[in-house]
């Protein structure tokens, strides 16, 4: 979720979400669990609810800014966390970069930096092309924890973890190679492991299964930790998200309810640590607290208790 790439052309744009309502079906499975769906199932049986979803991720975008007989691209993050962007400039004709090649750069939380300027030349017409890419996190992060993770839910409970390293079903990315997967039943209350600052959110979503396609209709919350890196908890259940970007957390803190949402077979939470390693994001692997002072590294099948 971390590395995501936009190409433009002459001119860069991004609207400003703003709250929309949509309509969906809900009804309770045969384990009375609700469901929720854009589908009315073919019994009938579902009641029509209205939705209304108020924008919450931090919008983080190149800018086009024109400077008299010159055009500034500028990296906005108005995230409250360190961002990196990357630029790629090409198929320039009649015009001067200040910087060529590949531009990177490192805008601090809600901060604004230059990454180039374009001047024309010549006599024929300026044209040019983009691409830019942004990571969330300072690069060359280290992982850092003063103490173990807590499990990700309430004290005594205790869940099946169903897939850890080394195991990597569906794990096989540099960004989930580390991840932990834990049964959690649909609307579990999620805790945080560790405290630390929301910086991003997902809660519009209502749909789960196993296809690719939906891998961005995962419910998340990110959380930024003192040493830089990021927890991400993912799948969770429709409007159970409880916190916002900029609000910081206690480990134990009530955060979400886990659920179905995105690329699943069924519910579960996905949890991760991620650093940002130079525009690329990293999971690190990670310990919960056991009893006493022991730790405990995650191991697909195990039960997990939280302590």
């Amino acid at each position: 979720m971390r590395y995501l790439p936009a190409a433009t052309a002459l001119l860069c744009c991004l609207a400003i979400g703003s709250s929309v309502a949509q309509g969906v079906f809900r009804y309770k499975d045969a384990n009375g669990n609700w469901v929720y769906t854009d589908r009315k199932p073919a019994d009938g049986q579902a009641e029509s609810v209205k939705v209304k979803v108020e924008p919450t991720a931090p919008r983080i975008y190149v800018e086009r800014v024109l400077k008299e007989s010159r055009i500034e691209l500028r990296a906005i993050n108005e995230c409250v966390c360190t961002v990196e962007f990357g630029l790629e400039l090409r198929d320039a004709q009649n015009v001067r970069f200040s910087r060529n090649g590949d531009v990177r750069a490192v805008v601090g939380p809600r901060s604004q930096a230059s990454l180039v300027e374009i001047s024309p030349t010549g006599a024929g017409a300026p044209t040019y092309r983009y691409d830019w890419s942004f990571v969330m996190g300072a690069p060359g992060t280290e992982h850092r924890p003063d103490q173990p993770y807590r499990a990700p839910y309430a004290i005594g409970q205790a869940f099946r973890v169903t897939q850890a390293f080394p195991a990597i079903f569906t794990h096989g990315s540099r960004e989930s190679r580390h991840a932990v997967d834990f049964a959690l039943p649909d609307q579990t209350a999620v805790v945080a492991a560790r405290s630390g600052q929301v910086i991003n959110v997902a809660h519009e979503h209502f749909r789960g299964g196993a296809k690719q396609e939906m891998a961005d209709e995962a419910n998340f919350i990110e959380i930024l930790h003192d040493d830089g890196t990021i927890a991400m908890y993912g799948h969770l259940h429709w409007d159970s998200i409880r916190v916002s970007p900029g609000q910081r957390v206690s480990r134990g803190e009530y955060i979400a309810n886990s659920g179905n949402t995105g690329f699943t077979t069924g519910p579960h939470l996905h949890f991760a640590v991620i650093r940002n390693v130079g525009m690329q994001m990293e999971s690190v692997p990670v310990q919960f607290a056991g009893p006493g002072d022991t730790r405990i590294t995650p191991q697909t099948g195990m039960m997990l208790k939280a302590h």
